[in-house]
């Protein structure tokens, strides 16, 4: 314990060293490195075989700056967590991503300017700020999803197969919860579903989603697609999809325990950029379910 607290106290200095000539690894620099969701990305990819830490990002508030991204494992990494965008990027082949949209945004235009590929797991962004990161993905290839989770983007296609098979005599509510520090809502992955089963039925969902029901708001309109949201404690991530028939009912649920599931599935999209040199993908594009 004394050891592993030491550490974590103690400044990593000298430049971060380039992968070896010839190196297989990809090479991925991880944003937000001093948070929650940036500790487990740094553990999963000191746990695989093909992949190296090569950067750590943070803002420069963040009283990790300066530290070794990787003490809080107990670990010396030989890369310090940066405020400074060109040195957390200078070894990196890919950067993950999972901060706030005007951060991602400045990471998508210095990754745009150094040919390094992006993973985005960030959500809340604005169309406009969505059309920013398109625009990028012509120079770089880039994977962004409101979710990584293998097991959310195969629950999406489960939906999607459900929404066309009960198109009509069905109403679609979506039910999400999270955490109470989670600052955007409807979550991303829960607004994803949505797009996913307005695409599923020919629709918008700018035209179809009702996001507030207060006081009397009269009869439920068909063919609309519900929100709620939740928000309280440590809960991970979880998602229901209600298809509500007469006489029957039918709910399609995934419920996240742990982070970790994120971390492994932004590895797959790492593995899938390294076959694409530009383009703007998904998770159906990196687990083959178009």
């Amino acid at each position: 314990m004394k050891g592993t607290q030491a550490l974590k106290n103690v400044a990593v200095t000298g430049a971060v060293q380039p992968p070896p000539a010839g190196s297989t690894q990809h090479q991925v620099a991880v944003a937000g490195a001093s948070g929650r969701m940036g500790h487990m990305l740094i553990e999963a990819i000191r746990a695989s075989d093909d992949c190296r830490l090569a950067g750590a990002l943070d803002v420069a508030s963040s009283l990790a700056i300066g530290n070794d991204a990787a003490a809080f494992l107990g670990h010396a990494s030989g890369v310090p967590v940066t405020a400074d965008i060109a040195t957390g990027l200078a070894h990196a082949q890919v950067l993950i991503d999972f901060t706030r949209p005007e951060g991602t945004l400045a990471h998508v235009q210095a990754c745009r300017e150094r040919g390094v590929k992006m993973v985005i797991g960030t959500t809340g962004f604005t169309d406009a700020q969505k059309d920013q990161i398109a625009d990028a993905a012509r120079d770089i290839a880039i994977v962004m999803a409101p979710n990584m989770s293998v097991g959310v983007n195969v629950t999406m296609k489960l939906v999607e197969m459900a929404a066309r098979a009960l198109a009509e005599g069905y109403d679609i509510e979506i039910i999400e919860a999270h955490h109470r520090h989670k600052v955007d809502a409807p979550s991303g992955t829960a607004l994803k579903m949505g797009e996913v089963i307005a695409q599923a039925l020919g629709q918008s969902l700018k035209d179809t989603a009702v996001y507030e029901r207060h006081g009397h708001t009269g009869e439920r309109k068909p063919s609309t697609i519900g929100f709620s949201a939740i928000r309280g404690g440590d809960i991970v991530g979880d998602h229901t999809v209600l298809f509500a028939g007469t006489g029957e009912r039918i709910e399609i649920t995934h419920k996240a325990a742990s982070r970790s599931t994120y971390a492994q599935g932004s590895l797959r999209a790492v593995r899938f950029l390294g076959g694409q040199e530009r383009g703007l993908f998904d998770m159906f594009d990196v687990l083959g379910l178009r």
